[in-house]
């Protein structure tokens, strides 16, 4: 468990990142949590008392990580961009995301699809199950599952299928 205190800070609107709120964990507190590692992991403890798990660590080259922080997140602990926050983490070793029945029922149609599901990363298989599983409306979670078998299908990841989507939409 490492325990130091960071501040918030948000990616300007440029790139794939944009708009994120994060804190910077330096080499030497990663190295704390999973020494020699260069890929994306999990953690979990607490963010000013507020306990969290399976948030994921994101490389960001020279051995250093951000944590983004999600608006709801932000919200509990009621901390913006520029706000000090306390930390207390650890390896989150016990994280699992399992794919929801229905969207496995629908990718077990055709064997290349959840083929090409299961090749993409764990952390690229997360974003699809939780985006699914954030529906607000069955209506809604129907459409997701079979936006992400359309992706699928045509092997795509998750910000290209984001952005085919919001493509048909705009026109």
């Amino acid at each position: 468990m490492i325990v130091f205190q960071a501040e918030i800070l948000k990616f300007s609107r440029k790139g794939e990142k944009s708009g994120w709120s994060y804190i910077e964990i330096p080499r030497a507190l990663a190295e704390q949590l999973k020494s020699d590692y260069r890929k994306s992991f999990r953690v979990r403890g607490k963010i000013d008392q507020e306990p969290v798990q399976g948030l994921a660590l994101t490389p960001m080259g020279e051995g250093n990580f951000i944590l983004a922080l999600r608006a709801s997140l932000r919200k509990k602990i009621r901390k913006e961009e520029g706000d000090i926050i306390q930390l207390e983490l650890e390896e989150d070793t016990d994280f699992k995301m399992e794919i929801p029945e229905d969207l496995e029922l629908c990718l077990c149609e055709e064997e290349t699809w959840i083929n090409q599901f299961l090749s993409l990363a764990k952390s690229h298989q997360h974003y699809f199950i939780k985006w699914i599983n954030e529906a607000k409306t069955e209506a809604t979670r129907t459409k997701r599952i079979a936006l992400t078998v359309e992706a699928m299908e045509k092997q795509l990841d998750f910000g290209a299928m984001i952005r085919m989507d919001k493509a048909r939409r705009n026109s």
